[in-house]
């Protein structure tokens, strides 16, 4: 035979499954709405809660207050909530349905207003979200040291958001903003040397990308870690970066064609000279009109504009040994650069068309001409001396240090001048010597 339970309170408290910590919350929610005395409101403990239950208490020694609270909660009379419960075949106390519905709501209400206190206003996401683009839109006309602070400030307080909110659309949205953000931080610490430190950035923001199921973020991630190989002497390994990033879904034509342009110089680092031609085909060929929300609508450095993919060609054409390729690669990307507002125009993209113009032209051994394309270098800031032109400036240097240039003035001069150019690059530039340094130009 079933033990009936001790008072009709512990009846209704298993109905609602109402345990013991439980009840103590709403027992003190409620009596701040029915009595809202503040500090002096009536409130019971968890151990009070068990003794109410088995009936070890008489309703008259209650407070009125207390009395008030418990009448709220369950909506019927405290002597009928202490005594026994019902049989079956007495008049039970009126169940009070609307009171019922009333708490059901009222804890509905409760639990919506806390979830949507651990959420983000969508005006400040809106905000972060323009802050993201507006870095990486201003990207090539800052000094790589400024973007990182930048990029820092906002990786902080992308950081702060995410703990705040629990709506599965924002945290998605800020997985993807700090993806982006952790993206510029990487380019950032390559532009300035640290090759180190931009790797583990890159790989950070194709953790996010994955997190996010962002795969245009993860193409691009994968993109600067083979930069980074190729530029520490690694090509093999750039061309499985280059070709794996190729493979995420998504991916517009400008992914693909940065993508391609990287793959190009890390077969002309191999010697493969067919491989390298083809990827650069590839490359300029990529014109099927498909986009994505990263390289083409966030853009800037996400992008890949056609002068950056004609500097990249003439670079490729050097290392397959091709000078009339890339000194037309080069003229070319310095004629489109010198297109733009002088705000906007790119001092990588400037400084590397720059040298591979006066590499191509060394090549034909041409040193006046060489001088003379160097000319736009001279006035590129320190502080935005990156990565990509001072290895350029550094083979034009090796080059001029062959025996065959010791007796002449013009190339003693400009070898010095070179070197003073990458001497007096800002001091924020962290790396050692590039492995490209060592090849033969």
């Amino acid at each position: 035979m079933t033990e009936q339970p001790e008072t009709l309170l512990k009846v209704l408290c298993d109905r609602r499954n109402l345990g013991a910590p439980d009840f103590v919350t709403l027992f003190d929610r409620t009596a701040d709405e029915v009595v809202g005395k503040g500090g002096n409101n009536p409130t019971c403990s968890e151990r009070t809660v068990f003794r109410w239950k088995a009936g070890k208490a008489r309703p008259e020694s209650l407070s009125a207050d207390t009395r008030r609270v418990l009448q709220a909660m369950f909506g019927c009379d405290v002597a009928a909530l202490f005594a026994p419960p019902p049989t079956e075949d007495s008049q039970a106390p009126a169940f009070n349905l609307e009171h019922e519905i009333n708490m059901t709501a009222r804890d509905a209400q409760d639990d919506a207003s806390a979830t949507a206190a651990a959420s983000v206003s969508d005006t400040s996401l809106d905000q972060l979200t323009d802050d993201v683009a507006s870095l990486a839109r201003a990207y090539a006309s800052l000094p790589p040291m400024e973007v990182f602070r930048r990029g820092r400030a906002l990786q902080e307080e992308l950081q702060g958001q995410r703990d705040r909110t629990q709506i599965p659309t924002q945290q998605q949205r800020l997985l993807e903003l700090t993806g982006q953000t952790m993206a510029l931080l990487a380019a950032a610490a390559f532009d300035l040397g640290s090759f180190d430190n931009a790797r583990r950035l890159a790989r950070a923001a194709d953790l996010y990308g994955e997190s996010a199921r962002f795969e245009p973020l993860r193409a691009y991630a994968d993109g600067i870690l083979a930069y980074i190989a190729y530029f520490t002497g690694m090509p093999g390994e750039a061309v499985s970066k280059a070709r794996r990033a190729q493979t995420y879904g998504g991916l517009g034509d400008v992914a693909r064609r940065r993508l391609l342009a990287i793959e190009a110089r890390a077969h002309g680092y191999l010697g493969d000279t067919d491989s390298a031609r083809q990827a650069l085909q590839l490359s300029m060929a990529a014109e099927s009109g498909v986009r994505d929300d990263l390289h083409d609508g966030v853009g800037g450095e996400f992008g890949f504009t056609p002068e950056r993919l004609a500097m990249s060609s003439s670079s490729t054409a050097l290392l397959i040994h091709d000078g009339e390729q890339a000194e037309q690669s080069a003229r070319r990307a310095l004629d489109l650069i010198g297109q733009r507002p002088q705000a906007s125009r790119s001092a990588h993209v400037l400084g590397g068309a720059a040298a591979d113009l006066a590499m191509a032209r060394l090549l034909a051994n041409d040193v006046e001409g060489a001088a003379d394309a160097l000319t736009p270098l001279w006035d590129i800031p320190g502080d935005q001396r990156v990565t990509g032109v001072l290895v350029r400036t550094g083979q034009i240097q090796q080059f001029l240090a062959q025996p065959v240039y010791r007796a002449s003035t013009l190339p003693r001069e400009l070898r010095d001048r070179v070197e003073d150019f990458t001497r007096s690059a800002s001091t924020h530039q962290l790396s050692t010597r590039s492995a490209l340094l060592q090849l033969e130009a």
